[in-house]
């Protein structure tokens, strides 16, 4: 068995669930690539009792797609010993040759079934969630050693067809499992493990583009630089994430370019655009495009900050995976491969903006470290954003990230991403104080506001560092 990195909480439930006593029906979802199914089968290598993959409907091409899925389901049932006299005619007659061959092996044994990838299995009238239904309801439910897991990178899938399905399968999943990107400190802990040396400054700029990903980070070659890493796997010839994107929405949607079309239409803005900016820009139907909006978010492609404000009017979606956005900005439309366009490109101002963008995004994924960071990691608070956009009176302002306390303070967070310890100008210190000002004014909050400094190797100190109250650096992001 490989190491698992990370995982610590999530191997905890699923091993507390194996060595219950009751039947199991687990779900365990998230991105695409995440690692879903290296944690499954990593921990419980040849505990399985049966374990089958659906095949992507890409992979399938021009082959009948309900025939190709259940040709393989009978391969995987003949690869552990079940009888396969015929192939299975319907997934009916699928699954009751699962639980013939499931009721052959001993009672008092924990029997795992591992279905990986199901909601390629669902393809269009298969009537494949009506026999999952009889399987679970008719016979797993009252089977006391039964474990059954299901996985699928389609999260809007698992979210609709099992979490909240309102017909047989209601209230039915007895664990579910979200399965979050890799924090800062699992990453170093992968790469490392990897012999893959290299400082934090270039660990959390290999997140900014690859986000917590373990199969993007598994790629990584030890003992070159990560600019080297970055031409090879994604702008040189043969590079093997260059059509990452496509393929990431293709496998996920079937109406894969609408999605895209939103993603490429939020990346235009680090801030964000609301409802009613994509609306305007996108040309589709309100409720199509709240569901595909909804389907991007529990696919962790894109999230949603609400504004200050409280007006749901002001909630903005913006773009929150690291690698969609990297790709959009560098690599769309690119069609011309470059061995050397990352590392010939380090000090172009274009990288220097994408770089601050990209770290404000490791910083909101990383809420919980600077809440420790700020010694209030047991204190409720909600986590937004501001803007204004100006008056008579006042200038416009944006703030990126707000931490509004139950101890009734509110840190006003500057996140800026540098080489060396951060220096407040003289000018710098004019446009905090015309912000706070701005934000007190317009607000007039009933709590004590901080201002917060979220940079990479802390505060330089001179006659303005004092504005800041509080700092919190890489190495508290990376915390232990």
């Amino acid at each position: 068995m490989k190491t698992i990195i990370g995982r610590d909480k999530e191997k905890q439930i699923l091993e507390e669930l194996y060595r219950g006593s009751k039947p199991e029906f687990v779900a365990v979802y998230g991105r695409r690539r995440v690692g879903k199914t290296f944690l499954v089968r990593e921990l419980f290598g040849d505990r399985f009792s049966f374990y089958h993959t659906g095949l992507s409907p890409m992979e399938l091409g021009d082959m009948q797609l309900l025939h190709g899925q259940l040709k393989n389901f009978s391969y995987s049932l003949a690869k552990y010993g079940a009888e396969i006299t015929s192939e299975p005619e319907d997934w009916m007659d699928a699954f009751n040759i699962l639980i013939e061959y499931l009721e052959q092996k001993p009672d008092n044994e924990r029997q795992v079934v591992f279905i990986d990838e199901m909601p390629w299995m669902d393809t269009p009238r298969s009537g494949f969630i009506t026999a999952l239904e009889h399987f679970w309801n008719g016979w797993g439910a009252g089977r006391n050693n039964l474990m059954l897991i299901v996985c699928g990178s389609a999260t809007s899938w698992i979210n609709d067809r099992l979490i909240n399905n309102t017909g047989g399968l209601y209230g039915r999943l007895t664990k579910q499992i979200h399965l979050s990107p890799m924090t800062l400190g699992e990453t170093e802990e992968l790469l490392v493990s990897n012999g893959v040396e290299l400082d934090r400054y270039d660990i959390v700029q290999s997140y900014m583009i690859f986000g917590g990903i373990p199969y993007y980070l598994n790629a990584i070659a030890k003992g070159k630089s990560l600019s080297w890493n970055v031409d090879r796997l994604v702008f040189g010839n043969d590079a093997a994430f260059s059509d990452e994107f496509d393929r990431m929405f293709d496998s996920l949607f079937v109406n894969s370019g609408d999605y895209k079309k939103i993603i490429r239409f939020l990346a235009r803005s680090k801030a964000g655009f609301t409802r009613e900016e994509i609306v305007s820009a996108v040309a589709t139907s309100g409720g199509h495009l709240s569901n595909m909006l909804k389907t991007l978010r529990e696919n962790g492609f894109i999230s949603t900050f609400r504004d200050f404000s409280g007006k749901s009017k002001n909630t903005r979606y913006r773009v929150t995976d690291p690698f969609c956005l990297f790709y959009l900005q560098f690599c769309d439309h690119r069609t011309v491969p470059d061995d050397t366009f990352w590392e010939n490109s380090q000090f172009l101002p274009a990288v220097n903006a994408w770089r601050g963008f990209a770290f404000e995004n490791v910083c909101f994924s990383h809420i919980s470290r600077i809440k420790s960071a700020l010694g209030i990691s047991g204190v409720s608070a909600e986590v937004t954003a501001w803007s204004f956009k100006g008056d008579e009176v006042h200038a416009g302002a944006q703030i990126d990230m707000l931490i509004s306390r139950a101890d009734r303070i509110i840190n006003l967070c500057e996140i800026k991403f540098s080489v060396a310890e951060y220096v407040i100008t003289k000018e710098y210190d004019c446009r905090l104080r015309e912000r706070m000002q701005t934000f007190m004014e317009v607000n007039r909050p009933k709590a004590a506001v901080h201002n917060t400094l979220i940079t990479t190797y802390g505060l330089k100190e001179n006659k303005y560092s004092s504005r800041f109250q509080n700092v919190v650096t890489l190495h508290d992001l990376f915390g232990k």
